[in-house]
């Protein structure tokens, strides 16, 4: 959490800002009432990652429906990242480290005892499809080569 949070945005890899536009993406959709799959889809095929989708969604609906507090993120346009942003980064960075009781143990502060098992089933499988597109998921800061800098 501490690597990101109050951040520049563009202090992360493709691959990190990819995930922070996803996750800020899914928030303003359901702020605004539509579908967030169908807003997001676009941006998971245009970096080949569509399978990842479905379980990214499960993930952000099980954390905005079962966290003991409303997490906020910060608006589209906004240039830092925020506490609560920096949190979930860091949830999906232990999931691609493979550091699973790390990411439960947070994730039982965040959210309801018996929405933990799923969301970290949502989100393990999540990252395993964003890694097989090709992206950088153990790092997400600092600006390395990913999928989508070497597809351009």
């Amino acid at each position: 959490m501490y690597a990101f949070v109050d951040r520049p945005v563009q202090g992360l890899c493709n691959s990190g800002r990819f995930l922070l536009w996803a996750m800020r993406g899914w928030v303003a959709a359901t702020e605004r009432g539509q579908c967030p799959p169908r807003l997001l889809r676009r941006g998971f095929v245009a970096v080949d990652a569509p399978g990842a989708l479905p379980d990214f969604h499960v993930a952000m609906a099980l954390l905005g429906g079962d966290a003991v507090r409303t997490l906020l993120l910060a608006p589209m346009p906004c240039l830092q990242i925020s506490e609560d942003e920096a949190i979930l980064l860091g949830l999906w960075r232990d999931f691609s480290l493979g550091n699973a009781a790390n990411a439960r143990a947070t994730l039982a502060l965040l959210a309801e005892g018996e929405s933990v098992g799923p969301i970290a089933k949502a989100m393990g499988t999540a990252i395993d499809r964003l890694v097989a597109a090709g992206f950088d998921m153990p790092v997400l800061a600092a600006g390395t080569m990913t999928h989508q800098e070497s597809s351009k």
